[in-house]
């Protein structure tokens, strides 16, 4: 149900306009496919005034929740609200926005800005807890978002039980990720390890980065508006530049798709660091849960890897992310979406200023369409 919007009609009357404001969000895996929904409500006679439901892809309860409360919020403010009462059963939810906890997680910081922001528009706000029984209304509507994402009829349209049994592949519409490895540098030249510093594209990098960006630039489903998201490292960033150049958008930066840290390890070639740490090198290759000295495991990254996924589908929903990044950060990406173990980082090759993609569908399935693509080049 993205995007479905019911009004009840205007509020009506004189002086000033009072509100209820009842939200809730629902992730079925958390993180999972994950929907909210929210109502608004007269005060003073519990008309149903509007209601706002939305699948938003891949997120976690309190992401939807969020999802759910800055709906409410800006239906209210759209009504003309003074004065809005929100009641919730997320007791985080609630005492963040009270004031009285700390946002702490990162990917709850802009959503709560967010709220905040739109809270300030009214007269007076303020947040009731309220038990899940008494959101019953909000509830449905998340979970109907939900269902309807996932392709699934309304709940009283649905059969009791299937004649036969359904087929279970991958349903709704996905977010399509684009995995471009970042151009030649002096350090892949030299097959160094080239981790966490920060070297620049030589000048085949660059051509490299030109045609990956016009290759991209004609890919159905890409315009101005699909975003651009890059590692921060510099070699990165110019191979996402010459994309954006392409493709006449913008180009947004997100720590996490940072290539691992190799630590001491960092700008060795793969005989000098056997040499340096024997046993450890020999270990390191085998273990994906050790790090390089002073540095990063593979696990770790593939973590780091899975919060940028979910962040970035909860951020876009059903659509097409151009990502640009490094070897590891983008097989994480692949192995997700085969669902494949680790040994995958062993085993599967990708060239410099090579395409991938990769699509993650709301019910949870996914599907890769392309590894290692070079034909631009």
């Amino acid at each position: 149900m993205r995007g479905v919007r019911r009004d009840h009609g205007a509020h009506g009357g004189v002086g000033p306009v009072k509100v209820i404001v009842e939200a809730d969000g629902g992730s079925r895996g958390n993180p999972g496919p994950a929907g909210y929904g929210a109502v608004v409500f007269d005060a003073a006679t519990r008309e149903v005034l509007v209601e706002r439901a939305e699948g938003i892809g891949v997120a976690t309860n309190n992401v939807a929740e969020y999802g759910g409360l800055i709906a409410g919020l800006r239906a209210a403010a759209q009504l003309g609200a003074d004065d809005v009462r929100v009641r919730m059963d997320s007791k985080l939810v609630v005492e963040q926005m009270a004031g009285r906890w700390k946002v702490k997680h990162p990917s709850l910081q802009p959503l709560a800005l967010e709220a905040q922001r739109i809270a300030r528009e009214f007269g007076r706000i303020g947040y009731e807890w309220i038990p899940r029984a008494q959101n019953s209304h909000a509830d449905r509507l998340a979970n109907e978002a939900m269902d309807a994402q996932a392709g699934k009829a309304p709940r009283a349209e649905r059969p009791a039980a299937p004649e036969t049994p359904r087929w279970t592949g991958a349903t709704g519409t996905p977010t399509r990720f684009l995995l471009l490895r970042h151009g030649q540098t002096e350090l892949s030249v030299e097959r160094r390890y080239s981790g966490r510093g920060d070297v620049a594209l030589t000048p085949l990098g660059e051509r490299q980065a030109k045609a990956a960006g016009q290759r991209i630039a004609v890919t159905a489903g890409v315009s101005a508006e699909t975003p651009i998201v890059s590692s921060p490292l510099g070699r990165a960033r110019q191979t996402a530049a010459a994309v954006a150049e392409a493709t006449g958008g913008d180009v947004t930066v997100h720590d996490g798709l940072t290539e691992t840290d190799f630590g001491a390890w960092e700008r060795l070639t793969f005989a000098e660091a056997a040499e340096r740490d024997a046993d450890l090198h020999a270990r390191w290759l085998a273990d994906h849960t050790l790090p390089a000295p002073d540095g990063e495991s593979f696990d770790q990254v593939h973590r780091r890897v899975r919060r940028v996924r979910d962040a970035l589908i909860a951020e876009h929903g059903a659509g097409t992310v151009i990502v640009v990044s490094h070897v590891t950060p983008i097989k994480s990406l692949l192995r997700m979406g085969l669902d494949a173990g680790p040994s995958l980082l062993y085993r599967l090759h990708l060239d410099l200023a090579s395409l991938s993609v990769v699509e993650f569908y709301p019910d949870g399935q996914a599907s890769v369409r392309l590894v290692n693509d070079t034909s631009h080049l």
